[in-house]
């Protein structure tokens, strides 16, 4: 049983109560709930949780907080807006955690139940401002046995809460999942490759200096093309810095925002650290490419489906949706075309989480079945 509702309203009541009329008798059986909220309303969370947890009587809820949410074939960007859906899963089945703030030690009351319920998959939601929350989304994929993780960052213009059965902030929460649950997950690109690939053979922090033994910004010049290389001011959110998985079988890679050139020294700033040796290429936003790779991950993850999916989470770049695909909830409208008019939540996030990395720009699909 997965049920959602989702609104939009000035006022959070408004918009609780007619979730809560949407959803309709909650079965005694529901045992957790999804809850996402737009930043118009983030100041509000303690009071909306509040409000769910009492009308609903489900025990457990995890969440967060977006520039824009969804739920099926809905998005609401920039305004006051309520998604949220609850399931039936065995109380058993599942364990909510609080934030992982300073180290993946504070998991470790966890382990012994993850152990015996042969858990590898958990949904996580990050807080962007704890610089180690990349460090703990691969910590804790270790920490489940080279488990799986799907989420997002919070993207909040205010407070930056999560939800791990009651508030929290600061680091990494969510719930993890037996392996009673069944479940499939995908992941979409947003930008596609320019060029071919190079090697960062000098560089500092997050400054590339050199790269295939020349200067990075004559490297990068050459990919994007004289126009822009004239004034690179206009790639801004246009052109990217693109990293190769090593080892993935489906050429996946990780997008980073480029943040600074240097005309001078030919050096080029990129949005992470660094490492000599590192395989680049440099992506554009590319709204056509990102369509045609969000039908294929859906055509691909509903292949691979041995039953109807129950229901699910859309976690996407807050770069993507109404900026990239236009203001009429094209993106989730696409989903439930392909898949189905399936109860789906989500949020629109400040990176997005899919195995053990953060990414940037990219849609991240989970169904259960």
């Amino acid at each position: 049983m997965f049920r959602i509702a989702h609104a939009g309203a000035p006022e959070w009541q408004q918009a609780a109560n007619t979730c809560l009329a949407q959803l309709g008798d909650v079965p005694a059986e529901a045992s957790l709930g999804f809850l996402y909220v737009t930043d118009h309303l983030a100041g509000h969370l303690p009071q909306i949780l509040a409000f769910f947890k009492e009308q609903t009587d489900v025990p457990q809820w995890v969440g967060s907080v977006g520039v824009g949410v969804c739920a099926t074939s809905q998005e609401y960007n920039d305004q006051p807006a309520i998604s949220v859906m609850i399931a039936d899963f065995p109380p058993d089945a599942f364990r909510v955690f609080p934030a992982i703030k300073s180290g993946i030690d504070e998991f470790a009351g966890h382990r012994a139940w993850c152990d015996q319920a042969d858990a590898h998959f958990a949904v996580v939601h990050g807080d962007p401002r704890n610089p180690k929350t990349p460090v703990f989304i691969t910590e804790l994929a270790d920490a489940i046995h080279d488990g799986f993780l799907v989420g997002g960052l919070t993207s909040s213009r205010g407070p930056n809460f999560q939800i791990a059965g009651g508030l929290t902030e600061g680091g990494l929460s969510g719930v993890v999942f037996s392996s009673r649950v069944a479940v499939a997950t995908a992941l979409t690109q947003g930008c596609s490759p320019l060029g071919k690939k190079h090697e960062i053979t000098e560089c500092q922090d997050n400054i590339a200096i050199r790269i295939d033994d020349r200067p990075a910004l004559d490297v990068l010049n050459e990919e994007v093309g004289e126009i822009l290389a004239r004034d690179l001011r206009r790639a801004a959110g246009y052109i990217f810095a693109g990293f190769p998985i090593k080892g993935s079988d489906t050429g996946d890679y990780i997008v980073r925002n480029l943040v600074g050139i240097d005309p001078d020294n030919k050096l080029v700033a990129i949005g992470d650290e660094l490492n000599a040796g590192d395989t680049i290429m440099f992506c554009r936003r590319d709204i056509r490419s990102a369509y045609e790779d969000l039908v294929r991950m859906l055509h691909d993850i509903k292949g691979r489906l041995e039953r109807p999916p129950k229901g699910g989470v859309y976690y996407s770049c807050l770069g993507r949706g109404a900026h990239m695909f236009g203001e009429n909830s094209e993106e989730l409208k696409t989903i439930r075309q392909e898949l189905g008019d399936i109860p789906l939540v989500g949020f629109f996030a400040n990176g997005e989480i899919s195995h053990n990395r953060l990414y940037g720009f990219t849609g991240v699909l989970t169904l259960f079945s």
